[in-house]
């Protein structure tokens, strides 16, 4: 216990909240890395006159997805986004699922997904804000250093002027700098697209209206479980006008094929379990036959 009380920021707040028993961050965090720290970001915070908050040290076998950072609540880290095995529990308002692959491939990233995760990790390293997404201009050219990203000397200067340097608008101009500078522009498109399942288990009886069920005389829904399988489908690219108009809630941008033409969407499903997924994989697809996967 002593230990336990050692890794968390306030030890004096309850670590069950009420009215409900509602478990804490810090007990969710215990469970899947081992520390009761408060935070689901990386690393830690450094909020200056030796004052710091605990986030997530090192990468888990099992890891964390939640609705709020959806909602722009929080920011979970690469430490619990991309765990060593394709398990993650996922937070509701009032509820814990879990959301897994049966496939380990799941979690390997194409050259667009690679860059953009070390491009991501060393920009949240910066980011002292709490995950609020921008960081100083001292911590930006650090973040360049780090990922060799030769930005021309006017979007350098654009970037800086006002002092601190947004998340969103830093991956605009990454999406519109050439590969060669260390941008995310491919005019081959070959990027890769990248279509698999997820499963989805709420362990709480919900009603089964579509599934199969066992006549028992009357009209109500069975009570049981749910497991969902979803087909999770992610374009190959971003493009500057898709970034500004995706977002949860928000339609799925059409992706452009090779030749630039633009093709027509896929057609999805939603409900608040698809913004959790989204978290993880930006700008996700799903569909699923049946009941609609529950996260409460």
């Amino acid at each position: 216990m002593d230990s336990v009380q050692a890794d968390r920021d306030d030890p004096s707040q309850p670590l069950v909240t009420a009215p409900f028993g509602h478990a804490s961050q810090e007990i969710v965090n215990l469970l899947l890395s081992g520390e009761a720290v408060a935070n689901v970001f990386d690393g830690r915070m450094d909020l200056g006159g030796d004052m710091f908050v605990k986030g997530i040290s090192t990468t888990v076998e099992v890891g964390f997805l939640t609705l709020l950072e959806s909602l722009n609540f929080c920011k979970v880290g690469l430490h619990l986004k991309c765990p060593k095995w394709p398990i993650w529990v996922v937070g509701s308002e009032s509820h814990y699922t879990v959301l897994f692959a049966l496939d380990t491939k799941v979690q390997e990233e194409n050259e667009l997904e690679g860059k953009e995760t070390k491009i991501r990790r060393a920009f949240d390293a910066q980011d002292q804000s709490g995950g609020g997404g921008f960081i100083s201009v001292e911590g930006f050219h650090q973040v360049l250093r780090e990922t060799n990203v030769n930005l021309p000397a006017d979007k350098l200067q654009n970037l800086c002027s006002s002092g601190y340097i947004v998340w969103s608008e830093f991956w605009q101009v990454l999406l519109d700098l050439d590969k060669s500078l260390g941008g995310l522009k491919d005019p081959s498109g070959l990027m890769g697209k990248k279509v698999f399942d997820l499963y989805h288990f709420n362990g709480i009886a919900k009603s089964v209206m579509n599934g199969n069920q066992v006549s028992s005389g009357n009209d109500f829904p069975v009570q049981r479980p749910r497991l969902t399988k979803l087909r999770v489908s992610v374009p190959p690219r971003w493009t500057p006008e898709e970034f500004m108009s995706s977002g949860p809630g928000s339609s799925d941008p059409a992706s452009k094929d090779s030749v630039g033409e633009v093709s027509k969407p896929e057609p999805s499903q939603h409900a608040p379990l698809v913004d959790c997924i989204r978290t993880r994989w930006s700008r996700a697809t799903c569909t699923w036959e049946g009941d609609a996967p529950s996260i409460v």
